[in-house]
């Protein structure tokens, strides 16, 4: 007896154990895959840190518009990308890689811009529309009124807040060149829009205004070249009517449309306006120009509204809004283009 007790014992306690055995196979799992605890079965694989390893291209033109890829890790959760604190647009995320359309340089200034990635979305937005009626010009675009700031007040930024740096997720740089004509142009243009080449060029303030006179040097800058009919010398001492004068600069620029590469196109054709381009404005719809600037920002608004603005001497600004400026500065004035080709 006491021996098949034994056995039937040492059989039950057999059987207890393998029990165990089973369970205990079952609680700990494949030892290949790792468990929810993160105990000694391993843990879960945890998301790569965002990081930006390169960019292409690493330079890029003043006036952006061209597509720049950032590669790196963890980039899937990107959604919005500054460069310069300037909202990139077109952003696109993968894992691996980041693209998005690069703005231009905010003064057209060569020089590293930081670019800053960033898991919420950035709304591009327009410039900083400053302007004064300063440099010695008592002439507000050729006729007398109110400009955008006549109260003395500083000029208002009509852009969002763009986040701060210390918020992205990863960042890089790339560079501004001036690579382009329109680059050179632009680089010219936020130079001198408000502190005047008097020793090349002078000012014809005193004589009416310098808005064609300041066009044309952004046009030499573009690298056109002075020629018999079109010309400014002797720091603006001797200068041709279609250098310095709106009712003549328009014709004859129509007149020579296709030498220079250009299309005249009306108020309603701005979705063609690029940056660079010319504006020309008639304060009263009498068909005789007043006034013209050079295009610095195009851009449109999510109702699909495209948005101009440009730089001008008399008023000086280096973001001004073609829509302000015909209804609010000129009500009932009108404008039209004269837009390069290529």
């Amino acid at each position: 007896m006491t021996a098949s007790y034994t056995r039937r014992t040492l059989f039950s306690l057999a059987g207890v154990a393998g029990v165990g055995l089973a369970v205990a196979a079952c609680s700990s799992g494949d030892p290949a895959k790792p468990s929810a605890t993160g105990r000694s079965g391993g843990s879960a694989t945890p998301t790569a840190k965002p990081k930006a390893s390169g960019v292409e291209p690493a330079q890029v033109p003043l006036a952006g518009g061209v597509t720049v890829t950032v590669s790196g890790a963890g980039l899937a959760a990107v959604r919005g990308v500054t460069v310069g604190g300037i909202a990139a647009r077109d952003v696109r995320a993968t894992a691996t890689k980041v693209t998005f359309t690069a703005p231009h340089q905010a003064m057209y200034t060569a020089g590293d811009a930081d670019v800053a990635l960033f898991t919420e979305s950035v709304e591009p937005s327009p410039s900083v529309n400053q302007s004064s009626d300063g440099n010695g010009s008592n002439a507000n675009d050729g006729q007398s009124g109110a400009t955008q700031d006549s109260a003395g007040a500083t000029p208002t930024p009509t852009t969002a807040p763009t986040p701060d740096a210390s918020a992205a997720v990863a960042t890089t740089s790339l560079a501004y060149a001036a690579l382009t004509a329109v680059d050179r142009q632009l680089q010219y243009a936020m130079r001198y829009w408000k502190d005047y080449n008097l020793a090349e060029y002078g000012t014809m303030n005193p004589i009416g205004g310098d808005c064609a006179n300041y066009v044309s040097q952004t046009l030499v800058a573009r690298g056109w070249e002075q020629r018999d009919d079109w010309y400014s010398r002797d720091a603006g001492a001797a200068h041709s009517a279609t250098w310095t004068y709106c009712p003549a600069m328009d014709p004859w620029l129509s007149e020579h449309a296709s030498e220079f590469g250009l299309t005249r196109r009306s108020l309603e054709e701005r979705d063609k306006v690029r940056v660079g381009d010319i504006v020309f404005f008639d304060w009263n719809d009498n068909d005789s120009p007043d006034h013209t600037t050079i295009v610095s920002e195009v851009f449109t608004e999510p109702d699909g509204t495209v948005r101009i603005k440009s730089a001008s001497h008399n008023q000086d600004g280096p973001y001004r809004d073609l829509d302000e400026m015909i209804t609010v500065q000129h009500p009932g004035g009108t404008a039209w283009f004269h837009t390069f080709d290529a």
